[in-house]
């Protein structure tokens, strides 16, 4: 028979806390404002922690900063599995993460400012939207539904399209909404060979029930 796992300790439940604290008060910056003129004071206030303890946890306000990225990328990415785990055609499981994606902006505001102003560097990110799209996109390539030659420039593609559709809702919320999401899905699928009616079934098909608004 397996051994039970023990109990964490009270103390290592506190610094569990602790370390997520800094990390929430690095994303809650990196949406307001980005890296740039953010102290290590003023974040372990914005996290209500004692100054000493930051070194506990990081080495560094870039180590905090590049955790609370990884921290970002890693809830979007499993927000889109859950949502996606029950469609089985990896052309429309990925047309579903790039409308889910879109609507971030309504959904989850701050992963939305993250992604923007930190998101060129992360488009290779073994973490987030980057290993899921380049995953389905190969599946829809051997399952013949899309018709490419190098995945990974589809990849870039896809990554660079949905963070300029991001800046311009974020910035001209009046210009796009939810429907200009899926409009977006459908230039790609378009643009990876499909279609322009099949493109369009696939990007308007009902999407799975919506996430709750995330922080702002």
């Amino acid at each position: 028979m397996a051994e039970a796992p023990k109990p964490t300790s009270r103390l290592e439940r506190r610094k569990t806390r602790t370390r997520q604290a800094l990390i929430d008060a690095a994303r809650t910056f990196l949406a307001r404002q980005g890296m740039a003129e953010v102290s290590i004071q003023e974040l372990t206030e914005a996290a209500d922690v004692g100054f000493g303890s930051f070194y506990n946890h990081f080495g560094s306000k870039d180590e905090l900063f590049h955790a609370a990225i990884a921290d970002v990328l890693e809830e979007h990415g499993q927000l889109l599995d859950e949502l996606t785990a029950d469609i089985e055609d990896p052309a429309e499981v990925f047309a579903a993460s790039v409308r889910l994606t879109g609507r971030l902006v309504d959904t989850h505001p701050q992963i939305a400012r993250v992604l923007t102003r930190t998101g060129l560097p992360y488009l290779d990110s073994d973490k987030g939207l980057a290993p899921r799209a380049l995953r389905d996109i190969r599946r829809a390539m051997d399952a013949g539904r899309f018709r490419l030659g190098n995945p990974y420039v589809a990849l870039a593609g896809a990554g660079g399209s949905l963070l300029g559709f991001l800046q311009l809702w974020l910035e001209h919320p009046d210009l796009v909404d939810e429907g200009s999401a899926d409009e977006l899905a459908e230039q790609l699928l378009r643009m990876y060979g499909m279609s322009h009616q099949e493109a369009h079934t696939i990007a308007h098909r009902p999407l799975p029930a919506r996430p709750p608004r995330g922080d702002v």
